[in-house]
């Protein structure tokens, strides 16, 4: 049967997609409407998704409170949660939900092609056919609700949503994007919050909510989008028959209407909230922002990304490189959000001041018109294009899908103009366009109309205000008081019962029939063999090479590791720093602004990075590596390693005035990352506390390398002739040949030249040295409490059984399972309110539990200690334990590219994994049994006990409940002397 044949469709258009390999359609289900855009190709990680326009028309989050409830059980599959019983039993390689300002989108992916049916079928229903008609429990529990336990109690307001968005609200970099997209859209959908305002969020009602979805989950008003290697007749026709063939086309506008521009620029001033020890004083974020024709621009919707790394986010960029010479800001940014209709160029100066407004905004337009007359450095216009091109052609986007990340980039231009999906897929040919520009005044042209002529913009203002969060938790404390005062006695006893009510529908499982209705795999399904590892141990020039064999699309993935474990602990935070100035100071050759154009001209990149590796046999035991990575085309080596060897070899730490730029921007980054990460930074920092491997990342990467960062930045005058020294001595220390180790990854094609280049690099390395010993790490309890400005905690518990007698088992994966998408996510997530919660159990012995965004502390340490009760009293059918144990190997079967192939092979070779280990660990996994899960509970008790706890979180809520703490700090205190 051929796609022709199917009566239900219209094929409107079927093209070959040359830069993807593969053949695309547009196509049209006739009955509903329902527009089908197809991607066919070889690739076996298969994805589906059905996505909606979903325009909001206020800020009460409704597009967001949907996405989150039609997941909570459908006609077809009636059980409470079907997404988390699809994760804890299917082989999906993705498998998620997400909100955009103008649309809600709904993907799966799996390689297993039963269960990608299954996903699809559970996704269909559910969008559909969801239960929130039946259940307002649904709503209350993902939306909002109010709580009141008892009548002497005060009325609360909680929700996943709600919660959620609250830390989004507490980031100052969410709340700038927010108002940048609200300032430059008065008058239409991009105006309000599609995730929800928690101010707004509770006038949401629930027939409000309900009739949203009555709009706009219609097939007319989706865009269903298949990827892969599948039969794509079948899949339609099934589609038409369970589900679209059953509904008539409606007419229904949700069109995004077109922002009129503005006759001149206008102004926003919006407040963030700080913590007390916080200092207003350079901590204000100034933008300007311009909206630029629309996405359907092919070429601008490039160009402009082009723009934005010549301009402003390569190091040395001219605005960015202007701005910092004029004092104003610590770090520069640039955005292009190409993913709405109209597209949003910014320039973002962060940690400067209210009273610099004019100073940016006169900056910008004298740099500005600068460029325009004298024109841009033509080498750093053809890095932006060879880099972008580069990323296209490889396709990497980690541990997501790349059918994935080309269905989202469809919607892009699908959006808005039904027969133009595929417009952005097919970008080799516009690069070729922008690199013939740039010997023109094209991208000049570009500046001069867009950024410079346009009345179309606006200008942002974030500024820091403190003990806002507790003036806006004052005032709700008030309003719920008021809103409780009156209620009638009737009114309250039944709010009584409704929270009651509440807790008792999250308590009770669904019923074995209705979960017996999700499909699932059987344990036959399973790959019984563990991935390989891909690990040939060579000797090029008397240096120890690591080669992973396989074809790599002609790219030499190369690695440069130097031992490091002798690096004293009081050096450590030195050793995270090296990390990031690398690559960002002058060389002998080249400025640093020149220096990142040549990398990104010749390379898909040069970085470098620490690794902790600890070793899966003798405890204690940590290998630690500073790592010099590059990926480049095979013929392009000899340029990679001439750039490594300049870096490595000759970078000037002596410009005092650049080295500060870089403190100051990494303390930024890290600040955001504080916040935004908190359940890796509070795990990360829990287990510290006892453990050599966290320790050591702690110390260069988390919170004990951030405290040593801002005591840096803020004491720059009196801190950087040792900042200097110490760079220096690492360099020197690290930096010879008898401490490399080689890694690469490709053909053998690829290593041709490596002997010689290996060659060639000793040559210019420092001295060899004698590796002393390891360092001796300092390991003591803290029980730490962070206070910040967030509205919401991150909890972190953490332990080692290894310390304690237990050895590690495969079982421990499927425990994580367990916890995260059973007893956690019911404890924590349902009944808690937080948006997230994990866990994780090393092979070190190291062991976490953590929330995300959560409203509670105490309740949520409590739910931790009770995690050995539950795994006593564990039980599990067949069924049961089959699920958990498919939804284990789905996580140990995330397909990988050739450069995560060798990184994860590299990674076991460091921590003496073998292929024996994986495979005895895969064989507990497929075999596991519920007395395995119980027999854990010995091991857990002894985790727990240990009681590290460490929170990250609401400066009050941690005031409230400082006994549990053995320290209480403020993460964010200025340590600037007062004048």
């Amino acid at each position: 049967m051929k796609l022709s044949d199917l009566t239900a469709y219209e094929v409107l258009e079927e093209r070959r997609l040359e830069d993807l390999n593969a053949i695309g359609y547009i196509i049209r289900h006739k009955k509903s409407g329902a527009r089908i855009a197809a991607i066919s190709n070889d690739d076996e990680n298969k994805v589906f998704y059905i996505g909606f326009r979903t325009p909001p028309e206020n800020s009460t989050g409704v597009p967001h409170i949907i996405e989150h409830t039609v997941l909570c059980g459908s006609d077809k599959y009636p059980v409470k949660d079907p997404f988390v019983e699809l994760v804890k039993g299917s082989l999906n390689t993705f498998l998620n939900a997400m909100t955009y300002p103008e649309k809600t989108v709904y993907p799966i992916a799996s390689c297993n092609e039963k269960d990608f049916q299954n996903l699809m079928d559970v996704y269909m229903d559910a969008v559909f056919h969801p239960n929130i008609y039946k259940h307002e429990e649904i709503f209350k529990q993902e939306g909002w609700h109010y709580e009141l336990e008892e009548k002497d109690a005060p009325v609360t307001i909680n929700g996943v949503v709600y919660n959620e968005m609250k830390g989004a609200f507490s980031s100052p970099d969410d709340v700038l994007q927010r108002e940048i997209l609200n300032s430059l859209f008065p008058e239409n959908a991009y105006h309000h919050e599609s995730g929800g305002d928690p101010l707004h969020i509770p006038e949401l009602t629930y027939e409000e909510y309900l009739d949203f979805h009555r709009k706009y989950y219609h097939p007319c008003n989706s865009y269903i989008y298949l990827y892969g290697d599948m039969d794509l007749v079948e899949k339609l026709k099934w589609m038409d028959e369970e589900y679209l063939g059953k509904y008539d086309k409606i007419e229904l506008d949700s069109t995004i209407a077109l922002q009129k521009p503005f006759e001149k620029p206008i102004e926003v001033n919006k407040a963030y909230s700080i913590s007390s020890t916080e200092s207003e004083e350079d901590n204000t974020y100034l933008s300007y922002n311009v909206a630029i024709e629309t996405v359907l621009d092919k070429k601008l919707y490039q160009a402009f990304d082009i723009l934005d790394y010549a301009l402003v986010s390569a190091p040395g960029a001219p605005l960015k490189k202007a701005l910092l010479d004029a004092g104003i800001g610590k770090d520069i940014l640039g955005s292009f959000d190409n993913g709405i209709l109209q597209p949003v160029f910014s320039i973002v100066a962060k940690n400067t001041n209210k009273s610099e407004k004019e100073h940016f905004l006169s900056v910008i337009r004298e740099t500005l018109e600068g460029v325009v007359k004298n024109g841009l450095n033509k080498k750093a216009l053809l890095a932006g294009i060879n880099s972008a091109e580069f990323r296209f052609r490889e396709a990497d986007f980690g541990q997501f899908p790349k059918g994935l990340l080309y269905g989202l980039q469809c919607l892009d231009s699908w959006m808005f103009d039904d027969m133009q999906p595929f417009m952005h897929l097919e970008a080799i040919e516009t690069y070729q366009f922008l690199k013939e520009q740039v010997e023109t005044d094209y991208f000049e042209k570009l500046i001069e109309r867009y950024l410079l002529q346009n009345t179309h913009a606006s200008v942002v203002v974030i500024e820091p205000k403190k003990g806002l969060n507790a003036k806006n938790e004052e005032a709700l404390a008030e309003k719920l008081k008021a809103y409780k005062e009156s209620l009638s006695e009737a009114e309250l006893e039944q709010l009584i019962a409704d929270t009651r009510h509440l807790k008792q529908y999250q308590e009770e499982p669904s019923p074995k029939e209705d979960l017996e209705k999700i499909p699932m795999l059987k344990r036959s399904d399973m790959k019984k063999e563990a991935a390989p590892l891909y690990n040939e141990e060579l000797t090029m020039d008397k240096t120890p090479v690591v080669f992973h064999e396989m074809f790599s699309n002609g790219i030499d993935y190369l690695s440069f590791l130097f031992e490091a474990g002798d690096v004293k602990e009081e050096d450590l935070p030195y050793l995270g720093i090296l990390r990031y100035v690398l690559g960002y100071v002058d060389t002998k050759s080249y400025s640093y602004a020149d220096f990142a154009n040549e990398v990104n001209i010749h390379t898909g990149g040069v970085s470098c990075s620490v690794g902790i590796y600890p070793d899966a046999k003798e405890e204690d035991m940590v290998q630690v590596k500073f790592a010099v990575q590059t990926k480049a085309l095979y013929e392009k080596l000899p340029n990679a390693m001439h750039l490594i060897k300049e870096m490595v070899a000759t970078s000037d730490y002596s410009d005092e005035k650049r080295l500060y730029e870089v403190m100051a921007q990494l303390k930024s980054r890290l600040q955001v990352s504080m916040s935004s990460s908190g359940h890796s930074v509070s795990s990360m920092r829990a287990m510290s506390y006892f453990s050599k491997n966290a320790a050591y990342q702690d110390s260069t990467s988390g919170i004990a390398f951030y405290e040593k960062v801002k005591e840096i930045e803020e004491h720059f005058e009196e801190k950087k002739e040792e900042l200097i020294t110490k760079l220096v001595a690492l360099t020197k220390q690290i930096f010879t040949p008898n401490r490399m180790l080689v890694s690469v990854t490709a053909t053998k094609e690829g290593i041709a030249g490596l002997e010689q280049e290996i060659k060639d690099f000793k040559k210019v390395l420092f001295e060899d040295k004698v590796i002393g010993e390891a360092a001796k790490l300092t390991l003591e309890k803290k029980n730490e409490g962070f206070m910040d400005a967030s509205q919401v905690q991150y909890v972190a518990r953490a332990g080692n059984y290894r310390k304690l007698g237990y050895s590690y088992t495969g079982a421990l994966r499927i425990l994580k399972v367990i916890m995260g998408y059973d007893y956690l996510w019911i404890n924590v997530r349902v009944k808690g309110g937080a948006y997230g919660c994990m866990n994780g159990y090393l092979r070190n012995g190291d062991t976490y539990f953590v929330s995300y965004r959560d409203p509670n502390l105490a309740k949520t340490n409590e739910v931790y200690n009770q995690i050995p009760e539950y795994v006593k009293a564990f039980e599990a059918d067949e069924r049961d334990m089959t699920k958990y144990v498919i939804g284990t190997i789905s996580d140990m079967d995330t397909p990988m590219n050739p450069y995560a192939k060798g990184a994860r092979s590299m990674s076991a070779y460091l921590q003496h994994i073998t292929i024996d280990d994986l495979q005895r660990e895969r064989d507990e996994v497929i075999h596991a049994s519920q007395e395995d899960i119980r027999n854990l509970e010995g091991l857990l008790s002894a985790v727990l006990e240990q009681d590290n706890l460490c929170v990250i979180g609401n400066e009050d809520a941690i005031l409230e409940e400082k006994d549990m703490f053995l320290q209480v700090k403020n993460l964010n205190e200025t340590g600037k002397d007062k004048e």
